[in-house]
């Protein structure tokens, strides 16, 4: 992926202009409606107060007839990078797959090649041979030969705006590219959609490429480009939805370093990453708020960018190996014949590129909210109780002869995809999530929430900065002995912050815990000595705390993942392997990628093709008929026996209980 470093001329990072009220969408309706004022950034402030989540109606949530998956990408090439495996997974699952690309990915105009780094610019051009990259690496997805002619055609939108639409099926699987081709730059030489989103007043014309279906420019506004966001979602009606980090992690480095990795000033990530995903969590919020019917049935999930770079790879071989094979047919080579006489791909990736490039951001797909996609809670009969976001709000779903029923609106949007549950003393959950929201003077808010009784509750937010809380991790909680509940986030400075709920029901104020650095997708357990253990992955070995602060642990390896916990006993992968790593007892021999979960003497993970395996006594059990799941599935352990249960492509749950694993 090469796009234009970010430099420190015109450019402020996406969040830091300081003088704008309605930096959330430009409209206070939208900030009464709370929002997502994903990019914008205030000067330093103090705690803002707790919003008032959405209510809930307890009424049915709506579910899609039909999965579809929907990614909002930057550049041509992000979905590549950064989004596969789980992209693969969907369409080898059957799974229609819909790409829209933000920007022409024009850069500077130049489709370098080895033997030629410095070739004549023609923007326009370059754009159409990266479009024609996009078409080879699907079309090779989908089992065609990588020069296999594209439907092609010009789509218009509701409020006037035309797409290019490329579109492709091969044995009942389908994919569409469709491009809006906004230019990288403006005329001024900012960076064009990170402007686009921080100045109410900026319009920015589109770039045509050459043999583009689309004829005339176009000028797209702050507004106009959420619109046409929720026109797409409209006509696609997506049951998942794949999106950029809109929140990417402070990350200090020196300008040579920062300018060659084309990131942001202090962030880890390039800026049309963040800026489009802005654009796309708006738009989500917007079409939640404004379907029909109530929220639409889709699962989101955003994925980190360059933060690969700075984390160990969790890639293995073979996993990586394909990921990397799917670059080839986009970046191609000069000498190519793919009939498109602008180019057949992004030259300067082709080859070996991918594998070669010091980056290294194939080799790792990280997500930006981690964890399992539902909460479990075994009830006292055996049967569970899951907590899950659906359409960026919280629902439940109730087991009833082994199968999870229709699923309940809880509020509280809009939420980041990832819940934690605990039980209380009484009987009841408490639900603990990430919220996503605005306050009315435009200061960008990431807010905990808890839901109890049916009542929402504000926990704020353990950064005072509002930017600094932007970059906060999904919180997780584990209930002690005594009847406090423990909850943890992982905070900016990528140490952990906590509150605790008493056996009243009153909570402590946050307290950092300091420690770190470590990756999101904490583990929260009560350990065999009764006492609550966070487990976090570092870059150099697992990190270990106990509510009274860090307590360092020796001579365990680097984990590439999320560390699951069962009693005193660790399971986690390391970097670049298939192997899983256990600690306190025999070698464990469940491969795989990807983070597992651990409960008793069961393990729960996904092989190196992406399907749910669950291991116990030295055997790995397979489902008779294997689940398509997103990330993260879960386990828990009841009186019946373990139950594994997870959202599919077409956010409805599954749960699958393996009789032949009975304790």
């Amino acid at each position: 992926m090469r796009e234009r470093p970010s430099t420190p001329h015109p450019y402020i990072p996406v969040g830091r202009g300081t003088a704008r009220r309605s930096a959330l969408l430009g409209v206070a309706a939208l900030a009464t409606a709370g929002a997502l004022s994903a990019c914008s950034r205030t000067t330093p402030a103090p705690p803002p107060r707790a919003t008032v989540p959405s209510p809930a109606t307890g009424r049915t949530a709506a579910q899609a007839e039909r999965a579809l998956l929907l990614q909002v990408l930057a550049h041509p090439d992000d979905d590549l990078y950064f989004m596969n495996p789980d992209t693969r997974h969907a369409l080898d699952a059957g799974t229609p797959v819909v790409c829209v690309y933000v920007t022409a990915g024009e850069a500077d105009g130049r489709n370098k090649t080895p033997a030629d780094r410095a070739p004549a610019p023609d923007k326009a051009a370059y754009s159409s041979a990266r479009h024609q990259g996009l078409r080879q690496a699907y079309a090779t997805q989908l089992g065609l030969p990588a020069f296999t002619r594209w439907t092609t055609s010009a789509v218009q939108l509701p409020g006037g705006f035309r797409v290019e639409v490329d579109s492709l099926q091969h044995r009942g699987h389908s994919v569409e590219l469709v491009h809006l081709n906004l230019a990288m730059h403006t005329p001024a030489g900012q960076m064009g959609v990170p402007a686009l989103w921080r100045e109410p007043g900026l319009l920015l014309r589109t770039l045509v490429p050459v043999g583009s279906p689309l004829r005339a420019v176009q000028t797209y506004g702050r507004e106009s480009l959420v619109d046409v966001l929720v026109a797409l979602f409209e006509r696609y009606r997506p049951t998942l939805v794949h999106t950029l980090d809109p929140d990417p992690d402070i990350q200090q480095s020196d300008r040579l370093t920062r300018i060659r990795d084309s990131e942001q000033p202090g962030y880890s990530d390039h800026a049309d990453h963040t800026a489009v995903a802005c654009f796309s969590w708006a738009a989500l919020i917007r079409w939640a708020q404004r379907a029909k019917g109530g929220p639409p049935a889709f699962a989101a999930t955003a994925f980190r960018g360059y933060y690969n770079n700075h984390w160990p790879k969790n890639l293995p071989p073979r996993v990586l190996e394909e990921k990397a094979a799917q670059l080839v047919p986009y970046g191609a080579a000069p000498d190519w014949n793919c009939g498109n006489p602008s180019g057949c791909g992004d030259y300067n990736v082709g080859g070996d590129r991918p594998l070669t490039n010091r980056k290294g951001w194939v080799r790792a797909t990280h997500y930006r909210y981690p964890g399992p996609r539902l909460a479990l809670a075994p009830n006292a009969d055996g049967r569970l109780t899951a907590y899950g976001v659906l359409g960026l709000r919280a629902v439940r779903y109730t087991e009833k002869d082994g199968e999870f029923g229709a699923p309940a609106d809880l509020g509280g949007g809009p939420l980041a995809p990832v819940l934690t549950a605990v039980a209380l003393p009484d009987g009841g959950h408490l639900v603990i999530g990430l919220r996503l929201a605005s306050v009315q003077d435009g200061a960008d808010v990431r807010e905990i929430v808890a839901l109890e009784r049916q009542a929402w509750k504000g926990l704020g937010n353990p950064e005072s900065d509002p930017d600094r809380g932007r970059r906060i991790g999904v919180p997780v909680a584990a209930a002690a002995p005594d009847g406090r509940v423990h909850l943890f986030v992982r905070n900016a400075g990528q140490g952990i912050s906590t509150r605790v709920r008493d056996g009243a029901g009153d909570w402590s104020p946050w307290r950092e815990l300091g420690g770190g650095p470590v990756q999101d997708g904490l583990t929260a357990v009560v350990g065999d000595d009764g006492e609550v253990h966070v487990y976090a992955a570092g870059r150099d070995t697992v990190h270990h705390w106990t509510p009274r602060g860090p307590a360092p642990l020796s001579g365990l390896p680097t984990p590439a993942d999320a560390v699951a916990a069962s009693g005193d006993r660790l399971y986690y992968r390391p970097p670049a392997s298939a192997e899983l790593l256990s600690t306190g007892g025999p070698r464990v021999d469940f491969p795989g990628y990807g983070p597992v979960a651990a409960a008793g003497a069961y393990l729960l993970g996904r092989d190196t093709e992406g399907n749910v395996r669950l291991h116990h006594a030295g055997r790995t059990i397979r489902p008779s008929a294997a689940p398509a799941t997103l990330d993260g599935p879960a386990l828990a352990l009841t009186s019946r026996g373990p139950a594994a249960a997870g959202l599919s492509p077409d956010a409805r749950p599954w749960l699958w209980r393996p009789t032949q694993a009975r304790a």
